[in-house]
């Protein structure tokens, strides 16, 4: 049975999506010309080559860290994810789609030259299904508040691949909330 989104939910969701889509429409620096490595100038529109003491740059170490950050971040979620559903079964289901879409996040963000992500350190297992749910669900919250700020510091593909991720982390906080009981 499916539950309306609460309207704290969609408060939320509506602060977060217009961030999201303004950071949609950044353009790469290698996609608009800009920054392309290696070059040193243009002469009648054509790139010159690097000189002979030159480096070809590197990703930017600012980059590299906030992708780590957030590597590490998306880690410590799928160990969650993963300990949850080895104590309770009958979760596995409904975790299912949060753990491939922290594994698919973790690629996309290692794709990025230089990304790490430091080992997930041991996580508690929740006494009762529903706790579990509910600490999956607060930590999807929290990484998803995390990762759109930092969306927010960065340009390009970039800052799009950490939107994405905290749009997807706050729909996983929504449908992972357990619903309250009725008193009736």
């Amino acid at each position: 049975m499916r539950h309306p989104l609460s309207r704290r939910t969609v408060f939320v969701t509506a602060a977060l999506v217009p961030g999201a889509a303004a950071l949609a429409g950044c353009k790469d620096d290698a996609a608009s010309g800009a920054g392309t490595p290696g070059t040193k100038g243009a002469v009648n529109g054509t790139p010159t080559a690097p000189g002979p003491t030159e480096e070809t740059p590197t990703v930017d170490p600012a980059v590299v860290a906030a992708l780590s950050t957030v590597a590490t971040q998306v880690t410590q979620l799928s160990q969650l994810y993963a300990t949850a559903s080895r104590k309770f079964p009958a979760l596995r289901a409904q975790l299912a789609a949060g753990a491939k879409y922290h594994v698919s996040h973790l690629a996309k963000l290692k794709e990025t030259q230089g990304v790490t992500a430091q080992a997930a350190k041991a996580v508690a297992a929740a006494s009762s299904s529903q706790a579990a749910l509910t600490a999956i669900a607060q930590q999807e919250k929290a990484a998803a508040v995390t990762h759109a700020a930092a969306a927010v510091k960065l340009s390009g593909a970039p800052a799009r691949l950490l939107a994405e991720i905290a749009a997807a982390e706050t729909q996983l906080s929504a449908t992972l909330t357990p619903k309250k009981k009725d008193a009736s």
